[in-house]
């Protein structure tokens, strides 16, 4: 039996974000006619509110792993009555891989994504974003903020200080060390949560969109990740580099192009490297 068409889009955030980072591409894909979800991590509300909330009282992000985030992600698009297209920006990419491996989705597309286990690059630039966090091991079981001038390196590096400051001011939110710890040194553990079987046969189709200039995730990481699959997998691999964007491609000027060419990917899946827009 043919399998239905998907109508629902469902975008997962990354670290340091919440639902409200897709204001913009939720906006657009409703008008060409999709259902769109975004689903926070567990203690993680939608709206200006859980931004709030979460710089009050970031106590729901202390100790949030991956396997707890990924079977509430898992438990929301279970629920839905045909397979979605799942997108993830970050750590939401890498969610959206694990989903994609698990069966859930009827495609995906994973946005400057963090590696999933087995992806070794590991960028200066990459090392420089993380360190704040992963310099400490006490911040394994903490909720840990990030600075305006941290997160103007790691997130907004294309923007001026002021304009990263408003970016600043509206989305970002504390991480949950746990989670930044889990990827981060998944090469080095046995039976990681973040664990992928790049050999995957049955996997749905899947994008890796990376940014020239992205500073936390650079194109190194996402085409590793992109030619692991390809290589491993008889399923769908593509590969598309967006020169010259930040880490803040889904918010940054010129948005508008990878939300499109996102989705027009996911609507018509095909493999290979897409090379530049």
């Amino acid at each position: 039996m043919e399998q239905q068409a998907a109508d629902t889009v469902v975008l997962i955030h990354g670290l340091w974000m919440t639902p409200l980072s897709w204001e913009h591409w939720v906006a657009r894909y409703e008008e060409r006619g999709l259902k769109v979800i975004t689903p926070g991590y567990p203690g993680i509300e939608p709206g200006d509110a859980g931004v709030a909330a979460l710089r009050e009282d970031p106590s729901p992000l202390a100790g949030l792993g991956v396997t707890e985030v990924f079977d509430h992600l898992a438990s929301v698009i279970g629920a839905l009555d045909t397979k979605p297209i799942i997108m993830g920006h970050s750590f939401g990419g890498a969610f959206t891989q694990l989903l994609l491996d698990a069966g859930y989705g009827s495609v995906g597309v994973s946005i400057d994504g963090a590696a999933v286990k087995g992806v070794k690059a590991l960028p200066f630039s990459e090392i420089k974003a993380t360190f704040p966090v992963l310099k400490n091991p006490a911040n394994k079981d903490r909720a840990v903020p990030i600075t305006p001038k941290e997160f103007h390196y790691a997130f907004t590096n294309n923007l001026s200080e002021e304009e990263s400051q408003v970016v600043y001011d509206r989305y970002a939110v504390p991480v949950s060390g746990r989670i930044l710890f889990q990827g981060g040194f998944a090469n080095f553990t046995p039976h990681a949560a973040t664990t992928y079987n790049f050999a995957n046969d049955d996997r749905a189709p899947l994008l890796f969109i990376a940014g020239g200039n992205d500073h936390i995730l650079p194109p190194s990481v996402q085409h590793e990740n992109y030619e692991k699959n390809a290589k491993n997998s008889q399923a769908i691999s593509a590969y598309k580099l967006f020169p010259g964007r930040s880490h803040y491609t889904c918010g940054e000027a010129g948005w508008e192009q990878v939300a499109d060419a996102a989705l027009d990917w996911a609507l018509a899946p095909v493999p290979g490297d897409l090379g530049q827009n």
